[in-house]
């Protein structure tokens, strides 16, 4: 299934980012969002048995697990939609689900245009159920930095699919596993986590 990006890196990115960027938004910083953001910037990743998100969810991290769990989840949803709901936003997410048992790490739906697309949709409804204002463009904000950041690995991600397989890499890259690699993530997650500490309370200060 091959190397991938740490979860944790994804997680001081996103952080950060939305840090930088929360008092643009309509309300200013909230933790709600943060955590939308954070939430989002792991998500794609769902795809990989041992994904930070799917150390907790997954009774064995393997590839069978995975399959059989997003598989059953996703008919269960699609049979609850069909039976109480029809509701696009079900059927989305049923289907979703669905794509991700089947798919491989970095060879299917999550990382693609069209997943966060599809994600979006459902966090979308779920915001306007709820009330709960600007969740899709928090949700975006993470969802596309892990897009990002995948396309600065050697592996690239199939930005297009499925209408083409081809990865899309950054001009510059480098190879997740290797010593400079897990450097770069050692860096970027402890400058990402710094600048949270220190902006955090001059945005919470401002609002």
């Amino acid at each position: 299934m091959g190397e991938k990006m740490k979860g944790t890196t994804h997680a001081g990115i996103g952080l950060a980012a939305y840090a930088a960027v929360s008092d643009k938004f309509p309300g200013g910083f909230n933790y709600i969002a943060m955590a939308i953001v954070l939430g989002a910037s792991l998500l794609p990743d769902i795809d990989h048995p041992k994904s930070l998100i799917n150390r907790y969810i997954l009774p064995f991290k393997n590839k069978g697990a995975k399959v059989t769990l997003y598989l059953c989840s996703g008919i269960i949803v699609l049979w609850f939609d069909y039976i109480y709901t029809n509701q696009p936003a079900y059927k989305a997410l049923g289907a979703a689900l669905i794509a991700v048992g089947l798919s491989s790490h970095r060879q299917g739906l999550t990382h693609s245009l069209l997943g966060m697309i599809t994600f979006s949709f459902i966090i979308g409804y779920i915001g306007n159920k709820y009330n709960i204002k600007n969740i899709t463009s928090y949700f975006i904000l993470g969802y596309s930095l892990h897009l990002l950041c995948d396309m600065a690995t050697n592996r690239g991600v199939p930005l297009f699919y499925p209408f083409k397989n081809k990865k899309i890499k950054l001009p510059l890259t480098y190879r997740v596993g290797s010593k400079l690699g897990n450097f770069i993530e050692l860096v970027l997650v402890v400058s990402g986590l710094l600048y949270v500490i220190y902006r955090i309370p001059i945005i919470t200060e401002i609002k």
